[in-house]
């Protein structure tokens, strides 16, 4: 990708909306106020690992945790809205929260959802349920519960009465003693990247910004082969049959990443001091050459606030990795090596072919 323009010339997530910084800030305090609250529980209910990692963990007995977490679509429901179709974003909900328990090593069992709405459509809320239950199915969990807020004085949307928004929250389980938090990784494991099915539910904000002042959702876009709206809809990838059948096979799984906000710096949730240097990023998907051309958006920002084609990342030993590919391609899901592990007490994350490493929570250029 192409990155001639001045500093100033670049369009930034910040600069659309979404300061990420400040975010940044804020959570130093609101890590040390949830962690206040680990001695409230003595044996069930206490959290196992710390707050940082994808999910939360916590001991249920029996020598069984439960790994809890919760997300939604974000902006990408201004998508829907525009394109008047709201059965996919379903599924993104339930990939954001799926993708990111599966990074603890656990298994998803279940789901609620929370939908909040400036009108209570029928049509609407049966949509969004549709794309739950579909992305339930994927993801071989259930439905058990869930939420409707109709608050038309604080939602308000891209459509005259269609407003909403849409989390969920998800629960898996997992072997206390085999949670995976990146302790076990070794200098010279190899890093896989699964394939993402487009932008996935991150960085919307910054996507809509440029790409919604040269379009319209209705235009077809040659590059993209379909409507631009119809691109960014596409659901989320679900990751959980592959991983799952990955675990079952015994493979050594040390470390995995749900590649979402912050991109490849998700890499860095692990609990040992390990670099990760990428070099070897298969082709970038045309949606992210359409936003980094048209914003113009640095090549730095759009690997921290884009997946660039990698939705899920895997640590495992070099000599399993070929059984991973394998498992990976049976299941439809294009994976291929991307990089190794580096013992660094700073956890750098270097992308070679774009000249970028970490620095703190960016990428810069070297």
């Amino acid at each position: 990708m192409n990155d001639d323009n001045r500093e100033s010339d670049y369009l930034t997530y910040q600069k659309a909306g979404a300061d990420t910084g400040k975010v940044e800030s804020a959570l130093k305090q609101i890590v040390k106020l949830a962690e206040s609250t680990f001695d409230f529980r003595e044996t069930t209910g206490k959290p196992v690992i710390p707050v940082g990692h994808f999910s939360g963990v916590i001991n249920i007995g029996s020598g069984v945790s439960l790994a809890i977490k919760t997300d939604g679509v974000g902006t990408k429901v201004f998508i829907a809205q525009e394109m008047e179709r709201y059965d996919t974003v379903g599924i993104d909900c339930v990939a954001m929260n799926v993708n990111d328990i599966l990074c603890v090593g656990a298994e998803p069992i279940s789901i609620v959802d929370y939908i909040a709405v400036q009108n209570p459509d029928p049509n609407l809320l049966e949509d969004l349920v549709k794309g739950l239950v579909v992305g339930c199915k994927a993801a071989e969990v259930t439905l058990s519960g869930g939420e409707i807020a109709v608050m038309p004085e604080m939602i308000k949307g891209a459509r005259e009465n269609m407003g909403f928004d849409l989390a969920g929250m998800g629960v898996g389980i997992v072997p206390t003693d085999e949670i995976i938090t990146g302790d076990t990784i070794n200098e010279g494991d190899v890093i896989l990247g699964m394939a993402s099915s487009g932008i996935h539910s991150n960085g919307m904000t910054l996507a809509r910004r440029v790409l919604l002042d040269k379009f319209d959702v209705t235009d077809h876009i040659d590059e993209l082969g379909r409507s631009l709206g119809e691109e960014l809809l596409e659901p989320t990838k679900i990751y959980v049959k592959v991983v799952r059948e990955m675990q079952k096979s015994n493979l050594d799984l040390k470390s995995l990443a749900h590649i979402t906000g912050d991109g490849f710096l998700n890499l860095r949730r692990v609990s040992k001091d390990y670099g990760f240097r990428i070099d070897s990023l298969p082709e970038t998907p045309p949606i992210f050459e359409l936003i980094q051309k048209h914003g113009p958006v640095s090549i730095a920002e759009m690997y921290q606030v884009f997946n660039m084609g990698i939705g899920f990342c895997i640590v495992l030993p070099a000599e399993e990795a070929d059984s991973a590919i394998q498992i990976a391609e049976k299941q439809g899901v294009d994976c291929c090596v991307i990089g190794s592990t580096f013992k660094d007490r700073e956890k750098t994350v270097i992308l070679e072919e774009e000249r970028l490493r970490s620095e703190g929570a960016s990428f810069v250029k070297y």
